[in-house]
């Protein structure tokens, strides 16, 4: 098990004595003007990860209308186009130049028919994972939760149908647990077999807690540190998996809690 925290916990001085890894948030890293990536702000990037024994990994920019989240680096996967599929290609590059071997990215979402909304993240994802490809990147394919309607991907079939239609070496799965306890409702027995249901397909995982339903804040996905919820974390060993557990939380404390959890299972 490699233990990882999002760069929305803390500043890297912060994080290097509690974790190995650290997921870089796209929309944190202030490395874009508008939808214009600053490269040279890339090269001060990655001479600064060279100070640090930290492996490194990629959020890639997504949906979301939180008010605190750049607009201009919205990116729907079932309605790319010119600019969101730059981005995108763009994080992937990232990725590259950093040696993170690997991008976490949202599903689409469903804005009016859903299955005409998989087939364009499909057709999209296809696009991006062969870009992905040929610099040796693997995309993460998230489970997003099951409270807001209007995502794709909610549930462990679906996630598995969209990577074996894309059928590229470079498509994986992030099991995102938290988002899983959403869908199942807090159901534990559910979860553990949402869980032993993806573990084939998984590359890499975020850790955080909720309550299991919907809150009026983000859908209920609270990012809690474990413990703070109703999650079983017992359910990972279900993953049978040795990669990286990224605690995607909001604080220090709450990366040195998630990381006792992970360490007691």
């Amino acid at each position: 098990m490699i233990i990882g925290a999002s760069s929305f916990a803390g500043t890297l001085p912060e994080l290097e004595p509690e974790v190995e890894s650290v997921e870089l948030y796209i929309p944190k890293l202030e490395v874009y003007e508008g939808t214009t990536l600053i490269k040279s702000r890339i090269c001060k990037l990655k001479e600064t990860l060279s100070s640090y024994d930290l492996s490194t990994s990629i959020h890639a920019p997504y949906f979301s209308d939180a008010p605190n989240y750049p607009r201009e680096l919205v990116v729907d996967t079932a309605g790319l186009n010119d600019t969101t599929e730059k981005l995108m290609k763009e994080s992937i590059m990232i990725a590259d130049a950093l040696g993170s071997g690997m991008v976490v990215i949202h599903p689409g979402r469903i804005n009016g028919n859903k299955e005409r909304a998989f087939e364009n993240m499909v057709s999209g994802l296809s696009r991006l994972s062969k870009f992905a490809g040929d610099v040796n990147v693997t995309l993460g394919l998230e489970n997003k939760e099951g409270t807001d309607p209007n995502n794709l991907c909610i549930s462990a079939t679906e996630l598995i149908t969209a990577i074996e239609e894309i059928s590229s070496s470079n498509l994986r799965a992030t099991f995102d647990i938290g988002h899983a306890n959403l869908t199942c409702n807090g159901n534990q027995v559910k979860l553990r077999e949402f869980a032993r249901e993806l573990r084939n397909h998984v590359e890499h995982v975020h850790i955080h807690d909720n309550q299991g339903f919907l809150t009026e804040k983000f859908w209920g996905d609270l990012h809690g540190a474990p413990g703070t919820g109703v999650i079983d974390f017992s359910v990972l060993k279900e993953l049978r998996f040795n990669g990286v557990y990224n605690l995607e939380v909001f604080s220090i404390e709450d990366v040195k809690v998630g990381k006792r959890m992970l360490l007691g299972l």
